[in-house]
Order: structure tokens, then C-alpha cells, then sequence
């Protein structure tokens, strides 16, 4: 299986060679829960999200996204932040791509749909606020995350 390799300021890092325009959602549903999947490509937990197609709004994607990796239909209800800080480099083994981070983080409402895995997700569930700490992440979705749980200063521009 082709893996995700997360570099936060690393020497090691490959040099990037593409920068792909992305989104990430935060869905909660009615007891403020918060969708969250276990990466099928390094087995980290992660909010739902991708790359945005050509010929896709923001939101659009957001949805398709949503509902690819979780089974779950959302509508968009406001913005996190972004983030394209290029000390985060991902690496995909698959086929040696090396992405500079360029993430925009929305909110969403969970509308219909039960947690389901993907090929892309290994597991999904609704996982309580104060659980989401204790699960493994890469350092830059929990920074986005916490943004979001602590609403200061939101939208975040980075």
C-alpha cells in the first residue's frame, strides 16, 4: 500500500515538487461530536479531505470529500482557517510526490449518513470533543483541529 509520510521542518524532507489546492472539514453532528477518520495511508486520525478538482467550488469539494472518506453528508457552515505553511512537506510513496502543505479548513453539519470506511479510511466515527486529544495525528491536523475547539482568533491564516 502507497503511504503518506508527514515532514514538519525536517532536513531530511524530500524538496517539494507540487502544491495542490486542498480541503479539510470539521463536521460535527447534533451532540457536537466530530467526524474523524483513521487514515488508510499512515493509520493517523484526520478530519475528512482532499484535493479540490477542477471545476469544484470550495464547498463542493468539501462535500464530495465528506462523503467519499466517511459516508456521511454534510452541508458547510463556515471556514477554520488555511493553512500552506511549506516547512510541511508530504511525501506520497506512491509516486514520489512532495507537496508543500496548502489546506482550507471549513466547518460542517453533519445532514445524513452513517459512518462508513473507504478505501482511503480505514475506520470513522463520531469521536467526542474531549477524546480527540488522546488519538494519534500528525502535528499539523491537530493544530487545525485545536484552532477549531478553541475558536481563538479563528479564521487562522497560515
Amino acid at each position: 500500500m502507497a503511504k503518506r509520510i508527514d515532514f514538519y521542518d525536517d532536513p531530511d524532507a524530500p524538496e517539494p515538487n507540487s502544491l495542490v489546492p486542498s480541503i479539510n472539514v470539521i463536521v460535527t453532528n447534533a451532540a457536537g461530536d466530530v467526524l474523524m477518520i483513521r487514515r488508510s495511508d499512515n493509520n493517523n486520525w484526520a478530519v475528512p479531505g482532499g484535493a479540490i478538482d477542477l471545476g469544484e467550488s470550495i464547498p463542493a469539494a468539501a462535500i464530495r470529500e465528506t462523503y467519499e472518506e466517511t459516508g456521511i453528508t454534510c452541508e458547510i457552515t463556515g471556514l477554520v482557517g488555511t493553512y500552506s505553511d511549506p516547512r510541511h512537506v508530504i511525501l506520497y510513496t506512491s509516486n514520489g510526490e512532495a507537496r508543500q502543505e496548502f489546506s482550507i479548513v471549513l466547518t460542517g453539519q453533519a445532514i445524513e449518513g452513517e459512518p462508513t470506511p473507504s478505501e482511503e479510511s480505514r475506520e470513522v466515527r463520531w469521536v467526542p470533543r474531549n477524546e480527540i486529544t488522546s488519538l494519534p495525528m500528525d502535528r499539523s491536523m491537530r493544530m487545525r483541529i485545536d484552532h477549531y475547539l478553541t475558536g481563538v482568533g479563528l479564521p487562522h491564516i497560515g
